[in-house]
């Protein structure tokens, strides 16, 4: 992947999810050289953060949608 490529943010929370997995899955193979490692290591923490960012933004919007929503259910007849 070139530098570019690696410094743009990614398309989708999925997108994301996944590179993040395989750059774990490159960092846990020991195949790496030190500065490979390193530049992975950045990318998945700005990856990271793209993913945390993005289940926040989820989180909020499924509690305003839920606003005076949220209630107990009917209990079914015994």
């Amino acid at each position: 992947m070139s530098q570019a490529a690696k410094d743009k943010p990614p398309r989708s929370f999925e997108t994301a999810l996944a590179e993040l997995e395989s750059i774990v899955q490159g960092m846990e193979s020991g195949r790496l050289s030190l500065e490979e490692s390193l530049a992975a290591y950045q990318r998945g923490a700005a990856l990271l953060k793209h993913c945390q960012n993005a289940l926040a933004a989820a989180e909020q919007k499924i509690q305003v949608l839920e606003a005076d929503e949220l209630r107990d259910l009917p209990r079914a007849p015994e």
